[in-house]
Order: C-alpha cells, then sequence, then structure tokens
C-alpha cells in the first residue's frame, strides 16, 4: 500500500470546487460537472486529474466528525491559469513532501486505505501530518467503479526527526 516519500514542486491547477462534508457528500457532482466541461480547459499539462481535498484545521483527522466541512477539488494540472473559463477557478497546489499511497479497487473500499494510512502507517512513521492540502492522482490506471481501478493517495508530511533539529 505504501509506495514512497515525494517532494511535490508547486502545480497550477484549474477545476472545480465545492464545500461538502462527508455526510453531504457533494463528490460525483462536482466531478460530473468538471467531466462534461474540462475540454474547454487550455494549457493543460498531461491527462492525469487530481481529487483535492483542503481541510480547514490540521486536527480534522484527530477529531474526526462526518458531518466536518472541508473544500473538494476535481482538478486538473495548467501550465498558467491565465484564461480560465468564469466557471472554473485556479489553484496552487504548494510544495512539500508527501507520503504517497496506492488505492486499488472500488471508491466503496476507500475506507480501508485512509484507516491504514492514519491508524497504522502514520503513527508509526518519523513523520507526522503537515497542513496542506491531501489528494488523489488519478492517472492512466484510474477506472470509475471498477474493482482493479489504481489511484495514488498523497498525504502532506512533515519528517519530525528535521522538525525537532530546527
Amino acid at each position: 500500500m505504501f509506495l514512497r516519500i515525494e517532494k511535490l514542486p508547486e502545480k497550477l491547477m484549474v477545476g472545480k470546487s465545492v464545500r461538502m462534508s462527508l455526510i453531504e457528500n457533494k463528490t460525483a457532482e462536482v466531478w460530473l460537472y468538471f467531466m462534461r466541461n474540462r475540454s474547454r480547459l487550455n494549457n493543460t499539462v498531461g491527462s492525469d486529474l487530481y481529487s483535492i481535498q483542503v481541510y480547514d484545521q490540521l486536527n480534522y483527522f484527530e477529531h474526526f466528525n462526518p458531518h466536518t466541512k472541508f473544500l473538494k477539488w476535481a482538478a486538473i494540472e495548467v501550465e498558467s491559469i491565465g484564461n480560465i473559463p468564469d466557471d472554473f477557478k485556479a489553484f496552487t497546489l504548494d510544495p512539500g513532501l508527501y507520503a504517497v499511497f496506492l488505492h486499488k479497487g472500488l471508491a466503496s473500499e476507500f475506507q480501508k486505505t485512509v484507516q491504514y494510512i492514519f491508524g497504522q502507517w502514520l503513527p508509526q512513521s518519523s513523520y507526522e501530518l503537515d497542513d496542506r492540502p491531501h489528494f488523489e492522482l488519478l492517472g492512466g490506471k484510474y477506472k470509475n467503479n471498477d474493482p482493479n481501478s489504481e489511484e495514488e493517495v498523497w498525504i502532506p508530511i512533515r519528517d519530525l526527526n528535521r522538525t525537532a533539529k530546527i
């Protein structure tokens, strides 16, 4: 499940966002709109899609509540953010260290991956959660609602050993 630690460079994104909670899940709605209209976006970088979560508070996972709202993005990387359609927004994915995991299977099984990351891997690692967006990279092996689907799960982290020395 764990793949690697990676330093992500800054990425310019364009997409559609919606404020939601897990109880009031609007993921399908935002992705449907994005997929129907993404052909209007110019200067995209590759074809990988990004499902981005921006949490208001770092302790979102420590005091988990499925009613807590966050910002959900359906996005794609672009070379620049000029000349984007009015119904889309620009977003900058800040650089930083990420732990990258592989989720294989249906979206309905995603909770198992999340439980592994936050219940096992993170507490046993030399890292802590950082206050930056989380995202899933939906590349060439992603197949919506297919048991053979694969996506990368990127979790923002800080090295505890490095933080302690500063």
